[in-house]
C-alpha cells in the first residue's frame, strides 16, 4: 500500500516538473536573449527594494551634497559642468518656487535640470519609442527635509543592459550620457569645477 502511494505521489510530481518546464521553457528562452548584465542588474534592484522597501528608490541614483555647498553653489556648477562636458540644458523647472506660488506657503528647494543631446534622443527613439520616457535627461537638485542638499537622477543602466542587448553603437551613445550625467552629479556635489 505504501508502495503504491509513494508511487503515485512521485508520478505526481513528475508530471508537475514537466508541466513546469513546458511552461518556464518560453520565459527561460526570453530571458537568455537579455544583455548579460541583466541579471546583475535586477539583482542590484530587488536588494535595493528589500532595503528601501521602495520600488523607486531601486531605479534612481542619488548623490549627497558636500556639507558647506549652497543650492546657488551647486546650481552654478551643474550649468557649468553640463556646459564643460557639451550637454545642452534644454530647460529647468523651479518646483519649490511653483509650490510657493500656488500654495503661498515656503517649500525647500526643488529644481529639475533637464539635459539633452538631441542625436542620442534621436537614436534611442529610432530603436524604441518607450526610451521617450527617459528624455530629456534629467538631474533633480533636492533639499531633503532635514534641510541636505542630493542629487537625484534615473538609473540609465535599465536602458543600456535591462533587455536584449542595444545596437553597440546606441549603447555607446546613451554610455557616454549617462557618464556625464553621473560625472555632473558627482563634480557638482562636491563643488569640483
Amino acid at each position: 500500500m505504501i508502495k503504491n502511494v509513494l508511487s503515485v505521489i512521485g508520478a505526481a510530481c513528475l508530471v508537475l516538473m514537466f508541466v513546469l518546464a513546458l511552461r518556464l521553457y518560453p520565459l527561460v528562452q526570453t530571458v537568455n536573449q537579455f544583455d548579460l548584465q541583466a541579471a546583475d542588474l535586477y539583482t542590484q534592484m530587488f536588494q535595493r527594494v528589500l532595503a528601501s522597501q521602495s520600488g523607486i528608490e531601486s531605479i534612481l541614483i542619488k548623490q549627497p551634497v558636500k556639507p558647506g555647498l549652497t543650492a546657488a553653489e551647486v546650481d552654478d556648477y551643474i550649468q557649468l559642468i553640463a556646459s564643460e562636458l557639451n550637454i545642452k540644458m534644454v530647460g529647468e523647472l523651479y518646483i519649490h518656487r511653483e509650490v510657493e506660488v500656488i500654495s503661498g506657503s515656503p517649500f525647500r528647494y526643488a529644481k529639475v535640470y533637464l539635459l539633452c543631446n538631441a542625436l542620442t534622443a534621436a537614436s534611442m527613439l529610432n530603436y524604441n519609442d518607450s526610451f521617450a520616457s527617459y528624455l530629456p535627461c534629467r538631474i533633480t537638485l533636492l533639499e531633503d527635509k532635514s534641510g541636505q542638499l542630493w542629487l537625484y537622477t534615473l538609473d540609465m543602466n535599465f536602458l543600456i543592459y535591462g533587455g536584449k542587448p542595444l545596437p553597440p553603437a546606441l549603447r555607446d551613445e546613451i554610455i557616454k550620457v549617462r557618464d556625464r550625467i553621473l560625472e555632473i552629479m558627482h563634480r557638482a556635489s562636491a563643488g569640483d569645477f
